[in-house]
């Protein structure tokens, strides 16, 4: 029996059969807000737009406005597909436009060359005799007369 002046300890805590719940995780921010509501201006959405426009015809331009158009939208946790697509036009226009005048420049400066070459010939003979100009053959008078 049970002796009064002991009485039963109670049951020690047992450990439950299952792992106690981890904290919870820290929510995941995916770096961009939610949309905004309807008729709330997004910042940098209109300079986007110009910038846009204009990356096909002043890239130079349209490079920094679609830089800060896209830096204050990302700061406001918006996208601007406008601004991304307006630096990634003029970036590339701009390098393509300054090959093509690099190879223009250096055409005519090349031919610009031949030809007073060839004046200074015409000069040095005194005016008389032939000269050959990008190929065709031409008397001093006329390569004279045409650099007047």
């Amino acid at each position: 029996m049970t002796d009064p002046q002991n009485p039963p300890q109670p049951p020690a805590y047992e450990t439950p059969a299952y792992p106690a719940a981890p904290p919870a995780a820290p929510a995941y921010n995916a770096g961009y807000g939610q949309a905004p509501a309807p008729g709330t201006p997004i910042p940098g959405r209109t300079m986007g737009i110009v910038a846009f426009v204009l990356s096909f015809f002043l890239q130079l331009i349209a490079l920094v406005l679609g830089i800060v158009a896209l830096v204050q939208s990302r700061k406001a946790g918006q996208k601007n597909g406008f601004a991304l697509a307006a630096i990634i036009i003029s970036s590339v226009l701009l390098v393509v436009g300054t090959i093509i005048a690099i190879v223009v420049i250096s055409f005519w400066v090349n031919v610009g060359g031949d030809l007073a070459t060839q004046i200074q010939a015409c000069i040095d003979n005194g005016g008389a005799g032939t000269v050959e100009v990008n190929g065709v053959t031409l008397s001093c008078e006329e390569v004279l007369e045409q650099s007047r």
